[in-house]
């Protein structure tokens, strides 16, 4: 087992404005915890100058700092999962670069753990977001809690910790598209959470666009549940009912008193809503059918370049 006690894994795109003020509260904050611990910063084929502040800052702190330099863009998750596979402490706590979350709520996490926790999870207080962003956030949660039964107050917040348990298992997990503290949650024997402060972005914008956030959490209940599928079968099964007695029910018009114009919009709007309720099917379907293909076909899920670290041998 390592002797570090606590290993911080932080995904960096695009974040060369506000990493100076990263690097200026997270040593500081990691420093006052009092114990042996590294930061390892993956940088997601950022397009700029993030990258050589990360070398930098590894020239800086080479004895706490590692950095993961991947050869493109693979996304938040994927970069964290690339981190775990190189983290070597016993607890892991991830966090953005953005310091939405602010380093020195780490120890909160830390905390709750020491309690029996094997995996904490943040709920962001008097978040610092747009309105329409929080409801949106709060609609998908009780969606995906219904769907998944995996019950995270706020799925949104990076600021998790982790114990090296947890990480063993996921990193064992064979998925290719995974949403990782849903993930946890499904292997923690006692998940908890604890309140953390929220704060503006230091720099930059967010990474998350409206259709991104959808994406996000469809895959989330895709990939969790066979809900969606029962649900339309469901829907599938009672459509057919129903279009079983109109079909009786026009045959029995024909036969007692002829054919009719009359009704033919009608007949089109339920035809036309019969043909909305398939193609949704169908979408549905390629949904499902698009995973078992991304994942049969067996590529990396990410690539590395280099990795930055102290030769401690």
């Amino acid at each position: 087992m390592s002797s570090l006690q606590l290993s911080v894994v932080i995904p960096v795109y695009n974040e060369e404005q506000g990493l100076q003020a990263l690097f200026d509260r997270l040593y500081p904050a990691l420093d006052a915890l009092r114990l042996t611990y590294e930061v390892i910063f993956i940088n997601d084929g950022s397009r700029d100058g993030s990258a050589a502040r990360l070398r930098e800052q590894f020239n800086v702190r080479p004895d706490v700092t590692r950095v993961v330099l991947l050869a493109g863009n693979f996304g938040q998750h994927m970069a964290i999962m690339s981190g775990f596979s190189h983290c070597r402490g016993e607890r892991i706590v991830t966090l953005d670069a953005d310091l939405q979350n602010p380093p020195e709520e780490i120890r909160k996490l830390l905390a709750k753990m020491d309690e029996g926790y094997d995996y904490v999870g943040g709920v962001r207080q008097q978040r610092q977001d747009s309105s329409w962003r929080r409801h949106a956030s709060w609609a998908m949660n009780k969606l995906r809690e219904r769907i998944t039964h995996v019950v995270m107050t706020d799925q949104g917040c990076m600021l998790r910790a982790y114990s090296r348990e947890i990480i063993y298992a996921i990193n064992h997990s064979k998925e290719v598209n995974t949403f990782i503290p849903a993930l946890a949650y499904t292997y923690a024997r006692h998940p908890g959470e604890v309140e953390v402060a929220h704060e503006e972005r230091a720099a930059g914008e967010s990474k998350y666009s409206l259709y991104q956030l959808i994406r996000l959490n469809f895959d989330l209940v895709t990939g969790f549940s066979l809900v969606p599928l029962q649900m339309f079968s469901l829907v599938g099964v009672g459509l057919s009912i129903l279009s079983a007695f109109f079909v009786a029910y026009l045959a029995y018009r024909r036969i007692f008193y002829g054919p009719e114009v009359d009704g033919v919009f009608t007949l089109f709007g339920i035809m036309f809503f019969l043909m909305g309720a398939i193609l949704f099917g169908i979408g549905l379907l390629g949904e499902y059918i698009g995973r078992i293909y991304q994942q049969v076909r067996q590529r990396p899920r990410y690539l590395i370049e280099t990795v930055l670290e102290q030769d401690k041998s």
